[in-house]
């Protein structure tokens, strides 16, 4: 991570530590949005990446229920991938052209991610 990166950490609901723990989630993980308009999101060792250009729009939402939004999950409707460490509020990231697969058979369409600070990441974002 350069200067100019902007790094948005998860916010860690500390009820489901073992599960972070058996996954590898760290505090030091999140989204970096990088100084060459790169956006990755490092969970565990799971990790999207893909060009700014590439994400269509972004969409706040929460609150859901834990089963369906903390720790790494595939949607049961599409292809969305989440990196979930609480179930309060997140940012829905929506891509033009899917992401590598990073869990499943299919490559990823969205990514919904639990950091700290979701409308500070969409604004960065800026779509």
């Amino acid at each position: 991570m350069t200067e100019q990166d902007e790094f948005f950490p998860y916010r860690i609901d500390r009820r489901w530590t073992p599960m972070f723990v058996a996954l590898r989630v760290k505090p030091t993980h999140g989204v970096t949005i990088t100084a060459d308009g790169q956006l990755c999101a490092e969970f565990g060792r799971w990790k999207v990446e893909t060009p700014l250009a590439n994400i269509d729009h972004t969409e706040i939402t929460g609150p859901h229920r834990w089963y369906t939004a903390v720790g790494l999950r595939l949607s049961g409707v599409d292809d969305s991938i989440t990196f979930g460490t609480n179930h309060q509020s997140g940012l829905s990231i929506v891509f033009v052209e899917r992401v590598p697969r990073v869990i499943g058979i299919r490559d990823h369409s969205t990514l919904w991610v639990s950091v700290a600070e979701p409308e500070r990441l969409a604004a960065a974002i800026g779509v």
